[in-house]
């Protein structure tokens, strides 16, 4: 597998120089200050594969390889509003990608949220921290801070005993830091949205349940995937994450059997999976190297993190701790020998795309990295601990 690394763009505090350090040989980025909806120009791309590549005279030697992610608007999502229009803006950008040279595009279709944690920095045992879900948190803020109406009679009522207990014990100030958690998965101006803010988003999917949403989704790859077919483009849609559904929004990209639903009702090879074994791994029965088996020839991007389900459940809802890549309940060995197996059945097929890249997704914040305001979940030498791992076990499974 490529192994590829994730860099926010110039105003990451991780440099493309730090990268090169890390034994990354490939990078995963995006234009996030360009609207959903809105098309991603050629010259904003070479602009942002010129601060990866470096100049002339001094090549960083990396290449821009996958896009994570071009966003599908909430107009898409919803089918509200200029969904036309943003339809082709899409189409645009998929061309304008290709004009330079970028065949991968990961995109998500998470409604309002694009991932969502309780603690951005969990404190560990061993000095470290990690983002963690916790169950008994978030229901404390999805019914006592942001009072999301029936919000309650989505969990059981011993749960929301606990919650109530929990956020008592809050106080203003701890309230104030569980909802900036939750807010900061807000794709957007996280910092700048209020909860009434947040509700008017959610509300404008009270009416929207999960076999419409995945109908969008299922509409949405009918109008891209033949032109990114057409450009010789592999787009791969992100699980949700969590698998299961928030503060009354469906998801419709939760587990295997989502994956076969979307994927046999627009085949084509442009159309396939981001394979995120901490998304999917947070569901109890996942079996990675059954999906690998299942659905290996539509997997374009794969993000390699683990997850530990660690506390209370309610349902098929669980609270979870992002563990050490080695570590967690996703068997990351056999999940490695399963896509290396995959490659070699592409390879022997002659596909050009045999060399699936990957990254080391999330990492704990170790030793200097507490030094320095990262993105949550992406810091340096956390990261770079966990593709050093992937990269051993790799090179022992070859």
């Amino acid at each position: 597998m490529k192994q590829t690394w994730r860099w926010f763009g110039p105003s990451d505090a991780i440099s493309i120089a730090e990268i090169r350090q890390t034994g990354a040989s490939g990078i995963v980025s995006a234009l996030h200050n360009i609207l959903p909806g809105q098309a991603w120009s050629v010259d904003d791309i070479k602009t942002r594969q010129r601060e990866i590549e470096g100049p002339d005279d001094a090549p960083t030697g990396l290449n821009w390889d996958v896009v994570e992610s071009v966003p599908v608007s909430e107009a898409i999502k919803g089918q509200t509003g200029p969904v036309q229009e943003h339809f082709e803006a899409y189409r645009q950008s998929l061309r304008n990608l290709a004009e330079c040279g970028i065949r991968t595009v990961c995109y998500n279709f998470m409604p309002v949220l694009d991932w969502t944690r309780t603690d951005l920095r969990y404190p560990l045992a061993n000095g470290g921290n990690a983002m963690r879900f916790d169950l008994v948190d978030f229901i404390a803020f999805d019914c006592f801070i942001l009072c999301r109406y029936g919000a309650a009679e989505e969990y059981s009522a011993e749960i929301v005993a606990q919650a109530q207990e929990r956020f008592a014990k809050l106080g203003d100030a701890g309230a104030q830091a569980l909802a900036d958690n939750v807010v900061a998965g807000l794709p957007g101006a996280n910092d700048r949205w209020s909860l009434s803010e947040v509700q008017e988003r959610l509300d404008a999917y009270r009416e929207v349940t999960a076999d419409a949403l995945r109908g969008n989704l299922i509409d949405f790859l009918s109008e891209v995937v033949p032109t990114a077919e057409e450009l010789g483009l592999r787009l791969c849609c992100h699980p949700d994450d969590p698998p299961f559904a928030l503060l009354g929004l469906p998801r419709v990209m939760s587990t295997q059997s989502d994956y076969a639903a979307v994927l046999d009702a627009v085949e084509s090879p442009a159309s396939g999976a981001t394979f995120c074994t901490g998304s999917l791994g947070v569901v109890q029965d996942f079996d990675p190297v059954a999906f690998i088996e299942a659905l290996g020839d539509r997997i374009h991007f794969v993000h390699l993190r683990n997850t530990l389900r660690d506390g209370v459940s309610d349902g098929d809802r669980h609270c979870f701790s992002e563990a050490e890549h080695l570590a967690g309940d996703t068997d990351m060995i056999a999940t490695i020998r399963a896509l290396m197996a995959e490659e070699k059945r592409r390879r022997t097929a002659g596909r050009t795309d045999h060399e699936i890249p990957m990254r080391p997704d999330h990492g704990h914040a170790l030793l200097a990295d507490h030094e320095r305001p990262v993105q949550p979940g992406y810091p340096l030498i956390g990261r770079m601990r966990g593709l050093a791992e992937l990269r051993g076990a790799m090179a022992a499974l070859a």
